[in-house]
């Protein structure tokens, strides 16, 4: 513990730089994991059934209400196709894909400053690295000649600690984006594939009405 500490203290200003990315990569990855993991986890397909069931019955409003209860991205989305329920079938889908458009994009965002996060970690270690390896040529070149092969190597060894401390902040910071983009693929695809049952549900059933 007290060669990290002097490590930190010793790699210069930059290392301060690294831990603010540091900082910065676990508040968004926080966040990030739980909005999509935990408001936008539900089970989608028995709130479709659900929803599909209460309009079949004339409850459309009651359905409302059922969407209204959860924040996640597909009630929000099937509630403004409920909404344009008394339109068209192409007001209704109108009134999904522009929900769509809306919600979606707020499960992708800020994930990406993950990925950057770790390129500039990376590089503000090796940045750290050449001022430090720079410092200790310049205090060799001062110092005496029994002197210079001790001070080299333990500047060298010194100004290696930031490209270490960059690589650690990077390759988390690359795993968790892995882990939220697949997370993000995956609920945008059950948004999509829900979405098409829910309008597919309701143009049946107001198919069936206009029939009746």
């Amino acid at each position: 513990m007290q060669y990290i500490h002097d490590a930190f203290v010793h790699g210069g200003s930059v290392m301060y730089l690294i831990l603010l990315t540091l900082v910065a990569g676990i508040a968004i990855a926080v966040e990030r994991f739980m909005y999509i993991s935990l408001r936008n986890r539900i089970d989608a397909g028995t709130f479709v059934a659900k929803v599909i069931e209460l309009v079949r019955k004339g409850n459309v409003n009651t359905a409302m209400e059922y969407c209204r209860r959860s924040k996640a991205a597909l009630p929000r989305i099937v509630l403004a196709g409920l909404e344009n329920y008394e339109g068209s079938t192409r007001d209704i889908q109108n009134a999904l894909e522009l929900a769509a458009l809306t919600e979606i994009p707020k499960l992708e965002k800020r994930t990406p400053y993950l990925s950057m996060i770790a390129n500039v970690a990376t590089l503000l270690g090796l940045l750290g690295t050449i001022f430090g390896l720079i410092q200790s040529f310049q205090a060799v070149a001062q110092a005496e000649a029994s002197q210079k092969a001790a001070l080299l190597s333990a500047g060298i060894s010194m100004a290696m600690n930031t490209t270490a401390f960059g690589l650690l902040v990077a390759i988390p910071c690359l795993i968790v984006y892995s882990v939220l983009q697949e997370q993000t693929s995956a609920i945008i695809d059950e948004i999509n594939e829900n979405v098409a049952r829910v309008y597919q549900g309701l143009v049946a059933i107001k198919e069936g009405e206009s029939v009746v």
